[in-house]
């Protein structure tokens, strides 16, 4: 079995693990920092925005089970893919969407689908997530893996504060 890995960067990665962790062929999806220039970045160094990194979930997937194109669907579905700010109540670089390629056929089917999005029609602004390479990944602490298991109510209570759950409904017809 061949394993692949995906990482997508969407605003809090507490919201961004369960949307791709309930699927078969979807080895494991770790929570975690990337993009940055800061070595082993803590929680607090990536939050202060010092440390250059995004909240990112990596996805261990087996594509002959599930394939790339079907992970992008899932994380488009996730993110406003038109704000350069961050992501719906969290705001700052280390919350910004981020789509991080791992070969060049990643690299190709992510701009492919960049650019199905935006001739949609399906958003008003233009469609601005960055893709670019992978870098070093790094876990994120223990607390934050599957957070959404280990504490719902907290995962709820945040998410249901966070406002993208009323925007995935308005830009994606989800009832």
């Amino acid at each position: 079995m061949r394993l692949e890995k995906a990482t997508f960067a969407g605003g809090c990665f507490w919201c961004m693990v369960k949307p791709f962790d309930q699927f078969d062929g979807i080895e494991k999806v770790v929570s975690g920092y990337t993009g940055g220039h800061v070595e082993n970045p803590s929680y607090e160094d990536v939050k202060s925005g010092t440390s250059g990194h995004r909240e990112a979930v990596q996805i261990t997937f087996n594509p002959e089970v599930f394939s790339y194109d079907q992970l992008l669907e899932i994380y488009w579905q996730q993110v406003d893919p038109t704000d350069d700010e961050g992501q719906f109540q969290d705001r700052g670089e280390s919350y910004r969407a981020t789509i991080f390629y791992h070969n060049e056929d990643q690299r190709v089917k992510a701009e492919q689908s960049k650019q199905k999005l935006a001739e949609s029609g399906r958003f008003k602004k233009p469609v601005i997530t960055p893709i670019e390479p992978a870098s070093e990944f790094y876990d994120a602490e223990e607390y934050h893996q599957d957070f959404y298991k280990k504490d719902p109510d907290a995962y709820k209570e945040d998410r249901s504060q966070s406002g993208r759950d009323e925007f995935i409904d308005a830009h994606w017809n989800h009832k």
